[in-house]
């Protein structure tokens, strides 16, 4: 049973390959799908991420809270992140000013200030770049829950009296 799954999957193997090359396609060449579906050769650097969003869930209202969003580039040309932009003033964005080889992998990194923003948050980062589709979104969202406020200690004034004592009893 081994030795015909085997066979079975080299057949596929060289099936896959000849198809390739009848087809046109080139070996060792980057192919990306363009918007109508179709197989698309390209030299230019293919901006792939792991994700393109991502849920803090319920985070505390105060501190910062960051993601990191991995990428790689798997096309054939150093890929150039010309800028990279958040849709609010709360959100940070930082990112790699350096190129990025091809087949190098890389991160860019979102910040969220979280400090009076109770509530439900969903925020853009807008990338422009070199690579094939040259904008990519992507999404940060979450909940900042209103954290207990430290109680302040009340104070009272504490009333003084001195009470002297000069021996007549008349005090």
């Amino acid at each position: 049973m081994k030795k015909v799954l085997v066979l079975l999957a080299v057949l596929m193997a060289v099936g896959v390959q000849a198809y390739a090359q009848a087809d046109g396609m080139k070996s060792g060449a980057s192919y990306i799908l363009d918007e109508n579906g179709n197989l698309v050769e390209t030299t230019k650097p293919i901006l792939n991420f792991e994700q393109e969003s991502f849920d803090f869930g319920d985070v505390p209202e105060g501190p910062q809270v960051t993601h990191e969003f991995k990428f790689k580039n798997d096309g054939k040309e150093p890929l150039v992140i010309a800028d990279v932009k958040a849709s609010c003033g709360c959100t940070t964005p930082d990112w790699p000013k350096e190129p990025v080889m091809p087949g190098e992998e890389a991160v860019i990194k979102a910040t969220y200030n979280t400090s009076k923003r109770i509530g439900p948050f969903n925020k853009a980062i807008t990338i422009t770049s070199n690579a094939y589709e040259p904008t990519k979104r992507l999404y940060i969202k979450g909940t900042v829950l209103q954290g207990e406020q430290p109680q302040k200690e009340e104070t009272m004034p504490v009333r003084t009296q001195s009470i002297v004592n000069d021996g007549t009893g008349n005090n």
